[in-house]
């Protein structure tokens, strides 16, 4: 339930905090005073699409919040601790906008995007705009009213994926048919290629190997002899490093008698005899190892040169043959499944049979919502002057499967007894379409689970008797959800249990909005201004008490029917 909204620099708003309660609760002033505006501030919380000149003229930037208290709202308390925004007893949105038309978003202090704005919406408000009934006469409108009301949106969803996937394997099967020759030529040369390659079967490592062997093996004789000759100057012969070493080192042992100073010298020029053996020994073991053998280097050179070729002939390193050969198996492997008729052929089958478990499924469905939705708009327009009238939503079969079914969705009407059925958008005039839409969004709203519905002027085109019929819905409404509703009609107004009226002020030269909650005598004098104009005369005075004194026995005596 929305327990706050708080508005800064949006449109003719400067600065606006109103609270709500619980039932049913009006907004009322003069045209042009804001009423609507605090709807779209609203809208706009709830992920709207944000347009530069909704900005308050001068402003450099707006911000919205709104409070919620989530014990009537489980699927949105729910949602936020799937995402981590915690699972408090309340709920804080808020959005701020520029001059640049750029927005930010916070759901309970975390960043959060206009999807997620929209999701937790969806779970709060639900919002009935003034215009909702000229929709009424279209056939997705009709459709998408008749699965809401059954509570099977999400089905008709499947039944549309379905659709597209039984469509797309279709596709996928025809072309395939058509592009056989096409796809057989590639696939032969992806074999070919395949098949050349898993023959020559190299490998990252073994091309390191072999470059490295080819190396050693073409350099034999000079690594032979260099290692020869190193060996010796190192330790064979009076002349080689070692016996120098030797001598040095023994000249050093005796000197240091005389001076101590000597004795880490002579450390150090043994280590240096210690390293000189090490290697002379190290070369020793290289040179046993090292062979000149003429065949390994021709076997070395001509693995080398078959991966050459290979690797010329698809213009790639040799070393990135590996890879070559891992994308040709994946890329044939793809276009045999691809190319595989039977293979599609069956999957076009089991695409179409789970279209048409689904569709049957919803057709099912929308058969008994039918039969229930047209029952229960068929009540309620006894209640607005359209004793004797009746709805009946029929659902014609079509030639071919579609998108959003196997049959049509028409809503169709007579408004007095007389009169035979026909759709509604050619039976209905602008006032009864505005009632009938009433009607439906009011038995739809008794099915949601929305806790909040917000209704912007959906009261237009009517009066009288009716206008007092509409309250009576509405506070009806309002016994079980938060109902909001901006209306001109005193009849509706006096059916509220909270009445706010909306009104212009003007402060150092500026326009802006105020919100006032009306009790007692200012709530008479809003209504008798609504019932006679700007002249508040004693008569109209009197005729709005007359008017929430009826509303209020009205409420009562339903009250204790219902008891």
């Amino acid at each position: 339930m929305l327990r706050l909204l708080s508005i800064r620099n949006f449109a003719v708003i400067e600065s606006v905090d109103a609270e709500f309660g619980a039932g049913f609760t009006v907004l009322t002033g003069e045209t042009g005073a804001g009423k609507s505006i605090l709807l779209d501030a609203l809208s706009l919380l709830l992920g709207d699409r944000f347009e530069a000149r909704q900005l308050r003229p001068g402003a450099e930037r707006a911000e919205i919040a709104a409070e919620f208290d989530l014990d009537d709202a489980p699927r949105a308390r729910a949602m936020l601790f799937e995402h981590d925004m915690g699972d408090a007893d309340s709920l804080l949105l808020r959005r701020v906008l520029d001059a640049q038309g750029r927005s930010r978003a916070w759901i309970n202090g975390s960043p959060a995007t206009l999807t997620q704005l929209q999701a937790v919406g969806e779970c709060l408000i639900d919002v009935h705009g003034q215009h909702a009934h000229q929709s009424l006469g279209q056939p997705q409108t009709q459709r998408a009213l008749l699965d809401a009301f059954g509570g099977f949106s999400t089905l008709s969803e499947e039944v549309a994926l379905a659709w597209r996937a039984w469509r797309n394997a279709i596709e996928a099967h025809e072309s395939t048919a058509r592009d056989a020759s096409a796809r057989e030529a590639e696939r032969d040369t992806l074999a070919a290629r395949h098949a050349e390659l898993a023959k020559l079967a190299a490998s990252s490592e073994e091309w390191n190997a072999l470059s490295s062997a080819q190396t050693r093996l073409a350099h034999a004789a000079s690594l032979l002899e260099a290692a020869a000759q190193g060996e010796s100057e190192l330790s064979e012969g009076d002349a080689s490093l070692a016996s120098r070493l030797n001598s040095l080192a023994r000249r050093l042992r005796q000197s240091v008698e005389h001076d101590s100073a000597l004795g880490p010298i002579v450390s150090l020029v043994d280590d240096a005899r210690i390293g000189i053996d090490e290697a002379a020994r190290s070369l020793r073991h290289y040179r046993e190892r090292l062979e000149l053998d003429p065949g390994e280097l021709a076997r070395v050179e001509a693995r080398l040169a078959a991966i050459h070729d290979v690797a010329r002939k698809y213009r790639v390193r040799p070393e990135a043959l590996p890879q070559l050969a891992d994308e040709t198996a994946r890329d044939l492997a793809a276009i045999e499944a691809g190319g595989d008729v039977a293979r599609l052929t069956e999957a076009a089958a089991k695409a179409g049979a789970r279209y048409d478990e689904l569709s049957r499924a919803l057709s099912a469905k929308r058969k008994f919502a039918a039969a229930e939705l047209g029952h229960r708009v068929t009540a309620m327009m006894a209640n607005l002057a359209m004793a004797g009238g009746r709805v009946e939503i029929s659902l014609p079969p079509l030639n071919d499967p579609t998108s959003f079914g196997r049959e049509g969705v028409q809503f169709e009407t007579a408004t007095h007894p007389k009169q035979p059925l026909g759709p509604i958008s050619r039976i209905a005039s602008g006032g009864e379409l505005s009632r009938l839409g009433l009607a439906i969004q009011v038995v739809l709203s008794e099915v949601g689970t929305v806790p909040t519905l917000v209704f912007d002027e959906v009261d237009a085109g009517i009066g009288g008797g009716v206008a007092a019929a509409v309250g009576e819905l509405l506070q009806r409404l309002g016994r079980r959800r938060q109902v909001l509703c901006v209306t001109h009609l005193p009849q509706v107004a006096a059916c509220a249990d909270t009445h706010v009226r909306v009104s212009k002020r003007t402060r150092k030269g500026a326009i802006g909005t105020e919100l006032e909650q009306l009790e007692d005598a200012p709530r008479v004098d809003e209504i008798a201004r609504m019932l006679g104009g700007h002249a508040v005369t004693a008569k109209t005075r009197a005729n709005a008490e007359e008017l929430l004194a009826q509303s209020s026995r009205s409420a009562r005596a339903k009250i204790r029917r219902k008891a």
